[in-house]
C-alpha cells in the first residue's frame, strides 16, 4: 500500500553539504559522482559480491580481469566508481582512466603512453582519493625503509631498499625499475628535491625523448607505448610491498577502440587485451586487478569489437549454461541488466531525501508521487528499450529543483502538466525525427 504521507527524513543518513552537492550536480549533469556513493548504491548486489571477490583475490597475491559491460546509461560508470571508493576503503591504491582517440591500449603516436600517465596521474588512496597520490607512496615506502634500516650509525643506510628492490629486478624492466627507486629514496634522504621530481617524471611516463633522461637521470630507458603494461605490473607489486594490499587499474569508454577506423591499429589494441587477460589469468601478474568497461557492440561485435579479435572471443563467449536471469557472476564478462522498478524506487527516494536535507527544506513529495513520477517515465515512448538510469535520476533532480523553485506547485501538478505539455514525459524518439538506429549503427553512422 502507498502513501500519501511525506517521505520521511528522520531515517536519512546526514550528509555533509558538500558531498550532497557533488552527488546532486554531478547526477544531474549525467555523470558518475567520486565522492558519496555509498549514499545512493541501490541494487546491484550480485556484481558488488563478485568484485569484492576479485579484491580479496588481489590481496593474497592473485590477479584479476574483468568487463563490466552495459549499454550508455545502465550504471557501468557508477559501478566502477563504486568498486573503486570500495577498494580505497580497503587500503587499494586505485588508478582509473577513459579511453579516448588520444588514449588507446596501444597507438604508434603516444596513445598507449598517455592512457598511462592518465592512471599514473588518477592513482588514489584512501588519504588522496582526488588522485596524485605517486609520491604520497614514494615517500610511505621511503619512510618503510627508514624505519628498516640497520640500526648501526649509517642513518641512511639504503640495505633495506636494496633488499626491497632485489625480487622487483627479475621482473621484465625490472631493473630500471629498482633503480629509479633506489634514486628516489636517496634523493629524500639527502633532500635533494630536484632529483626526487625527476625519478616521479620518470615513473609518470613524462620524459619525451632518451636524451632528456639521459641528462636529467643518466639513464637511456623511458617508459613508451609498447612497455607501459609492464610497468603497472611492476607498480603492482612495489605497492604491495609498500604496504598496500595491491592495485587496481579501472579503464573506462572502450568503445573508443571500437571506434578505431584503421583495423591493424584495432587488432594491436586487442592483441593488448589478451596480454592482460593472459597475464592476470595464468599467475604472470600479481597484486593486480583489472576492469575494462564499455557497451555491449564494443565488445560482441565481431566486425569491430573486441570478439572480432578470434583469441579473444574464444576466451571470453558465453557458455552453454549462462541465462539472461543467471548469469555466472565469475565469468570474465559481467552483464549489467537494467535496475528494476523497485530498486528505482528506493533510489529516487534516497534522491528526494538528500535534496530536502541540502536545501534545508521539509519535504512534500510522497511516495505515490514517487511511483507516479516512475510509471511516468516508463510510458514514454521507446522507454522499454533506451530508458536507462541515467535519464530517469536526471529527470527526477530536475523535477525536485523546479518543485523547491515553485512551492506553489504541487508534484502531481508537475507531473500532469509536464505529461500534458510534452516535457519530461516526451517521446525518447519523437516520430517525425529520424528513425532509430541500434547503437552499432549509430557508431558507424558518426565516424
Amino acid at each position: 500500500m502507498t502513501s500519501s504521507r511525506p517521505i520521511d527524513l528522520e531515517g536519512a543518513p546526514r550528509i555533509p553539504k558538500r558531498i550532497a552537492a557533488v552527488i546532486l550536480n554531478s547526477l544531474k549533469g549525467g555523470v558518475v559522482p567520486r565522492i558519496g556513493l555509498p549514499y545512493i548504491t541501490v541494487g546491484r548486489e550480485n556484481e558488488i559480491r563478485a568484485l569484492l571477490t576479485d579484491l580479496d583475490l588481489i590481496e593474497h597475491g592473485g590477479a584479476s580481469f574483468r568487463f563490466l559491460v552495459g549499454r550508455y546509461g545502465a550504471g557501468k560508470s557508477f559501478l566502477l566508481q563504486t568498486i573503486r571508493t570500495h577498494a580505497m576503503g580497503e587500503n587499494f591504491v586505485v588508478a582509473d582512466a577513459d579511453l579516448s582517440p588520444e588514449r588507446r591500449l596501444q597507438g604508434g603516436q603516444g596513445q598507449g603512453l598517455a592512457t598511462y600517465r592518465e592512471l599514473i596521474r588518477n592513482l588514489s588512496t584512501k588519504t588522496r582519493p582526488e588522485g596524485g597520490a605517486l609520491m604520497l607512496v614514494l615517500d610511505r615506502w621511503v619512510a618503510a625503509m627508514q624505519d628498516g634500516a640497520p640500526d648501526d650509525g649509517a642513518s641512511r643506510s639504503d640495505a633495506a631498499a636494496r633488499a626491497f628492490c632485489r625480487p622487483l629486478e627479475e621482473m621484465v624492466h625490472g631493473y630500471d625499475f629498482s633503480q629509479m627507486l633506489l634514486r628516489y629514496y636517496h634523493a629524500t634522504c639527502e633532500g635533494d628535491d630536484e632529483m626526487r621530481g625527476a625519478v616521479a617524471r620518470w615513473l609518470r611516463g613524462e620524459f619525451r625523448t632518451k636524451t632528456e633522461a639521459r641528462a636529467e637521470l643518466q639513464t637511456s630507458v623511458i617508459i613508451g607505448d609498447d612497455d607501459w603494461y609492464d610497468y603497472i605490473k611492476l607498480l603492482a607489486a612495489f605497492l604491495q610491498g609498500a604496504g598496500y594490499k595491491g592495485l587496481l587499474v579501472l579503464i573506462d569508454e572502450l568503445v573508443n577502440l571500437y571506434k578505431i577506423p584503421n583495423a591493424i591499429t584495432r587488432q594491436y589494441n586487442y592483441e593488448k587485451i589478451l596480454q592482460m587477460y593472459n597475464d592476470t589469468l595464468q599467475g604472470k601478474a600479481a597484486h593486480l586487478g583489472i576492469i575494462l568497461g564499455g557497451t555491449p557492440t564494443s565488445v560482441e561485435d565481431r566486425r569491430r569489437g573486441v570478439f572480432s579479435y578470434e583469441a579473444l572471443r574464444s576466451r571470453l563467449a558465453q557458455g552453454r549454461y549462462a541465462r539472461d536471469d543467471m548469469q555466472d557472476m565469475l565469468a570474465p564478462i559481467i552483464h549489467l541488466h537494467p535496475l528494476t522498478y523497485e530498486e528505482l524506487l528506493v533510489l529516487i527516494e534516497k534522491l528526494a531525501q538528500i535534496h530536502a536535507g541540502y536545501f534545508a527544506y521539509t519535504p512534500t513529495i510522497t511516495e505515490q508521487d514517487l511511483i507516479n513520477f516512475l510509471t511516468a517515465e516508463f510510458e514514454r515512448v521507446g522507454a522499454d528499450t533506451h530508458l536507462t538510469p541515467r535519464e530517469v535520476i536526471r529527470d527526477f533532480i530536475e523535477l525536485l529543483d523546479i518543485a523547491f523553485q515553485n512551492p506553489q506547485a504541487s508534484i502531481d501538478e508537475l507531473l500532469n502538466k509536464t505529461a500534458i505539455g510534452g516535457g519530461a514525459a516526451a517521446p525518447l524518439h519523437q516520430a517525425n525525427s529520424l528513425p532509430a538506429r541500434s547503437e552499432a549503427e549509430f557508431v558507424e553512422f558518426t565516424l
